[in-house]
């Protein structure tokens, strides 16, 4: 058996910086979907902060 045969294993982490230039087209779009949902997790949390932000300094505005 080659090694370009052996099952593929996942892997579980993105190191940002990380050599790329072995992945397969088709690992690189799963690299990119992967990116961009947790991007899309960061955005959800920025805004959850931010409104929470918000509701705090309403409340302890000065009048």
């Amino acid at each position: 058996m080659f090694d370009d045969e052996l099952p593929r294993t996942k892997r579980s982490a993105i190191t940002p910086g990380e050599d790329i230039s072995a992945l397969s087209v088709a690992d690189l779009e799963e690299r990119i979907e992967t990116l961009k949902a947790e991007i899309g997790r960061a955005e959800t949390m920025i805004a959850h902060k931010q409104d929470k932000l918000g509701a705090a300094e309403a409340f302890f505005k000065k009048a």
